[in-house]
């Protein structure tokens, strides 16, 4: 009687843990690896978008040094190889800020349009 007891524990208790995927629960490796693939995304995207390795880092702090230059480095060789350009983002202007759109103060456009009319 008890060691039927302790078998069926421990099968619902090994049932319970083989849902965990089910829950959307990751595990440490799962997360590991989503970390790597990012970074490598992150250091790709820099390099393709012709920013140093140091800017790069600077601007992704979060994200794991290693990954990030292994994605780099490997877009650099696969430009290299097929000639492939950089497409540098054009830099905002400093100081500029988002234009404003004209509205009447109620924020009603058409209103505004014909009372100035």
């Amino acid at each position: 009687m008890r060691h039927t007891a302790l078998s069926a524990c421990l099968l619902g208790a090994a049932s319970l843990l083989a849902g965990c995927d089910a829950l959307g629960i990751e595990s440490a490796v799962d997360v590991a690896a989503k970390k790597e693939a990012e970074g490598k995304a992150i250091g790709s995207a820099c390099r393709h978008a012709v920013r140093s390795i140091e800017d790069c880092f600077g601007g992704y702090p979060r994200a794991g040094k290693a990954a990030v230059f292994a994605g780099w480095k490997e877009m650099d060789e696969y430009m290299r190889e097929n000639a492939i350009v950089g497409m540098p983002a054009e830099p905002a202007p400093a100081g500029a800020a988002p234009a404003a759109s004209p509205t009447a103060p109620d924020g009603d456009k058409a209103a505004s349009a014909s009372r100035n009319s």
